[in-house]
């Protein structure tokens, strides 16, 4: 099973904590030596997702939206957590784009819902703020007949 996520980059602390619950036990329903999770590596859902798949013992691939993806987009309290999960992950793909833009975005949805049978939508539920956002990969993979399950569990916000 080929499981994508998306979501919101900005969860208090205690919404870290109830997604990281909702996801072990959405992604523990799956075979783990047949789950493959791939994920953008943002941070907020996406890392919180790519963590619980390899402590459940998932495959993690990695699609990067630029070449200064890292550079450009990874804070410095978030660097060794990224680099860390970059390294764990059996297989990399770096869209075509110098920059992280919402082009370089969009690629990078088009990229994962390309290769999944399920996206997990760490989301509040509103709109899309532009092409390459959360709402936004919801519509593409509902557009394409990809299963979506949305977490976003009672008490969760984003700040």
């Amino acid at each position: 099973m080929r499981v994508g996520v998306t979501g919101h980059l900005n969860l208090s602390e205690e919404s870290v904590r109830l997604v990281t619950a909702a996801l072990r036990d959405h992604l523990g329903t799956f075979d783990a030596a047949s789950l493959v999770g791939v994920s953008c590596l943002a941070r907020g859902s996406d890392s919180v997702f790519a963590e619980v798949l390899i402590e459940l013992g998932g495959r993690l691939e990695v699609v990067l939206p630029s070449t200064d993806y890292r550079e450009a987009k990874i804070g410095p309290d978030q660097i060794s957590q990224f680099d860390r999960l970059l390294a764990e992950a059996s297989a990399v793909n770096t869209m075509p784009f110098d920059t992280a833009d919402p082009d370089a975005y969009a690629a990078a949805n088009e990229a994962l819902l390309g290769s999944i049978d399920q996206l997990v939508a760490i989301w509040d539920g509103r709109p899309a703020l532009d092409k390459g956002g959360t709402a936004a990969a919801v519509a593409g993979a509902r557009a394409r007949g990809i299963a979506v399950h949305v977490i976003w569990p009672e008490g969760a916000r984003r700040v």
